[in-house]
């Protein structure tokens, strides 16, 4: 691999600290962290309150543990697909839970590693070469240029104002002949089996779609970047991109075995999560009450759990 070229491969509080501490807008950010917006019976983060539409709380906990193990199935059991070689410094961008950052942070014992999030993460024990940092990917980057050998992006739709600036600075941070990995997944639903059976549930899908779409618009945060994401990291000078777009089932209707596992588990995270992907867009930008929302919920999850309905959706995976 030549040096001068990056590549994409697809493409407990001491431990917290800012970026942006010494910076005029983040010197009182350590106290401010945990005091957290409270709505709607969920809880959501506090630092640039309102810019990321899921919960942080401790169901949500559960529900990205779930989709941290979907992505695992995704990559054969493993964390990353790039042919890392002894990295010495690891990003990972909207860290979440932090499990991915700490599983990788054991693998590479002497790497460091660094997970940032609006939110704190609910990770109790961490290895002593990983750092949590609060911070906005959506804002200027305050590390030096090529300071990582790995930066690692999953599940960030709905979260990013501008994909085409946000590649360009993981290309200025990441060093020559490092690696890019983004995995994220599409919110448009597949029928597998059209036909009448499943009229109602293929109306039922599009219109999550559909809304999903409308408010990743009016918060202007595209919940479609799936779509093009290859040529957006191609357009921001990475090379070496590997496009893969397997299928996650929503259901274990799979006759192949890793797909139907797949599909017990991706439907599992739609029952656990949906009303965390849509409480807070559907009440703040469309105007429904809380109640509407946990309403259309149920009747989702009648859909998902009709052994009748062969649905999927596709995700953006490295390999």
């Amino acid at each position: 691999m030549p040096h001068s070229r990056r590549k994409c491969s697809h493409i407990h509080p001491k431990r917290y600290q800012s970026s942006r501490l010494n910076c005029k807008r983040g010197r009182t950010l350590a106290t401010t962290i945990t005091q957290y917006r409270y709505e709607n019976g969920r809880r959501y983060h506090a630092f640039r309150d309102g810019e990321y539409y899921q919960p942080n709380d401790e169901k949500q906990y559960d529900y990205e543990m779930i989709v941290h193990h979907l992505w695992l199935l995704s990559l054969d059991d493993k964390l990353f697909s790039a042919p890392l070689n002894n990295p010495q410094k690891i990003l990972d961008v909207g860290t979440g839970t932090g499990v991915w950052a700490v599983d990788i942070a054991d693998i590479f014992p002497d790497a460091e590693i660094i997970g940032t999030d609006l939110s704190p993460t609910q990770t109790a024990m961490a290895p002593p070469n990983i750092r949590f940092e609060i911070d906005d990917c959506n804002s200027e980057w305050v590390y030096p240029e090529d300071s990582f050998d790995f930066v690692h992006m999953r599940s960030l739709s709905g979260c990013v104002s501008d994909w085409p600036a946000l590649y360009r600075q993981c290309f200025k941070h990441i060093q020559p002949g490092g690696y890019l990995q983004h995995c994220e997944f599409s919110v448009r639903v597949i029928n597998n089996e059209p036909g009448p059976q499943t009229a109602r549930a293929e109306e039922m899908y599009k219109m999550y779609t559909d809304l999903v779409l409308q408010t990743g618009d009016m918060i202007g945060k595209s919940f479609s970047v799936d779509q093009n994401m290859p040529e957006l990291i191609k357009e921001a000078g990475f090379v070496d991109i590997v496009d893969s777009k397997p299928i996650w089932p929503i259901g274990p209707w799979s006759s192949d075995e890793r797909l139907k596992e797949v599909g017990k588990w991706n439907q599992r995270s739609w029952l656990d999560g949906l009303e965390s992907w849509v409480l807070a867009l559907f009440t703040r930008q469309l105007g429904w009450s809380a109640a509407q929302v946990r309403t259309w919920v149920e009747e989702m999850r009648h859909v998902i759990r009709d052994r009748n309905c062969h649905f999927y959706n596709e995700v953006y995976v490295p390999r």
